[in-house]
């Protein structure tokens, strides 16, 4: 795996950037991740990397020359440095929060659909999937089992499952259903919890609610706005969305929101992503520079703060592959697809 994108890395054709988004462009799941990963492969995360660490170079150069020399230098500003430091640690905070936005566009997010038994889970994968991928009856109980859909909403790839229906039953074959739906709540990145708005709000879906994780987003979803009458209260206090999943009103603030509750109202707007790795070094290069600018507040001698420094200035390296071990090389390539 990885074998001609590591011999191009060793030989000095690519950095470890443009090497990292050529199995990123592969293995993209949208349009937007492939854009992503083609910013990367053009070298503007290795320019924009190799930039701040070039920054951080200069400010350590005048460091470590004042630790050996001070007596033969005019002073440092070290107010000036510190200022410096901050701002590269502000860069890269960005670039690791934009990492986690992006992260979202190649990976995408499992979401469960839950509720009771028919308050239209599977009329909604099938709107949201644009296909009948689900039966749809009148009858309780008619999903026994999960159902998967693969879909991209907004350029972020989604896969969807569609779980039975949770309720006390005696039928064998659909208490296994109801398993695999609470199995499916416990591993999804985020939630939908259905219930239906002609019926309104009960005990049941406040029990349903309960048994979300704490931290996984959840987004609670009135559906059947379209049964609604006026003499219907549509029980909106307990929505955070209503929809119609036949009609398909709402659908749009849905998505938008389920995604503004994951964290990521706007992943179009990234134009550079870190991946995993290449973020934890981000990370870590931002909390050494931290480190430095304590030393620095507290006024300690210049070679207090180059400690912190150098450790920023290596990880940056490590992202570029200018300082990088051969086990981290292996790690990195061995993810990749045969050849490639």
């Amino acid at each position: 795996p990885g074998e001609f994108s590591q011999r191009a890395f060793l030989n000095g054709r690519l950095d470890l950037t443009r090497a990292e988004a050529i199995s990123e462009l592969v293995t993209a799941r949208s349009r937007r991740a492939a854009q992503l990963a083609m910013a990367g492969l053009d070298g503007g995360l290795q320019a924009r990397i190799a930039s701040l660490r070039e920054r951080l170079l200069d400010q350590l150069a005048e460091l470590e020359a004042r630790v050996d020399f001070e007596e033969d230098l005019p002073p440092l500003d070290g107010e000036a440095v510190a200022a410096e430091l901050a701002a590269v640690q502000a860069d890269l905070e960005q670039l690791v929060a934009d990492g986690e936005r992006g992260q979202l566009l190649r990976d995408g997010l499992r979401v469960a659909i839950v509720g009771r038994p028919n308050v239209g889970k599977s009329s909604l994968l099938n709107r949201l999937s644009c296909s009948e991928r689900a039966i749809v009856t009148d009858l309780p109980g008619t999903t026994r089992d999960l159902v998967e859909s693969e879909l991209v909403l907004q350029g972020v790839p989604l896969t969807l499952l569609d779980t039975a229906g949770i309720r006390s039953t005696s039928d064998r074959v659909e208490q296994i259903g109801i398993e695999r739906s609470r199995s499916a709540l416990q591993a999804a990145d985020a939630v939908l919890l259905l219930f239906d708005l002609s019926v309104g709000w009960c005990a049941d879906d406040a029990a349903l609610r309960d048994l979300v994780p704490e931290g996984v987003p959840l987004l609670v979803v009135g559906n059947k706005a379209d049964q609604l009458t006026p003499t219907l209260s549509p029980a909106s206090t307990q929505a955070d969305v209503c929809i119609s999943a036949l009609t398909g009103a709402g659908e749009s603030e849905l998505v938008t929101q389920l995604l503004a509750r994951c964290g990521h109202s706007d992943p179009q707007g990234v134009q550079l992503a870190l991946n995993r790795r290449q973020q934890d070094l981000a990370a870590a290069a931002a909390a050494s520079l931290g480190a430095s600018l304590e030393a620095a507040r507290q006024q300690l001698p210049w070679d207090f703060w180059t400690i912190d420094l150098r450790a920023a200035v290596r990880a940056l390296g490590e992202i570029t592959g200018e300082e990088v071990s051969e086990a981290v090389l292996d790690r990195v390539f061995s993810r990749f697809c045969i050849g490639k």
